[in-house]
């Protein structure tokens, strides 16, 4: 079973007396971590997505459980989705 991380953000905007639920969900694809930089070439290590190592909130969690490199080395992919009024 793969661990997924997906970070959902609720914001709530003013217009003409309406409010929108806007939903941004961010999820981690691949690694883009070069591992041959201090050599001066390009090499990644082929992780295709990244799995959180931890519980959600711990140190652990920003780490990849399949390559070991931090989240920020993953490529971020976020949806936005206006959910509607919430008057």
């Amino acid at each position: 079973m793969k661990k997924r991380q997906v970070v959902i953000r609720k914001q709530a905007s003013q217009r003409a007396s309406s409010s929108q639920i806007v939903r941004t969900a961010v999820r981690y694809a691949e690694c883009q971590k070069n591992h041959a930089a201090n050599i001066g070439g390009y090499a990644v290590d082929g992780c295709r997505e990244f799995m959180a190592g931890g519980q959600e909130g711990t140190v652990a969690a920003l780490g990849c459980a399949a390559c070991g490199c931090h989240r920020s080395f993953h490529r971020r992919e976020g949806d936005t989705e206006v959910l509607g009024n919430n008057s």
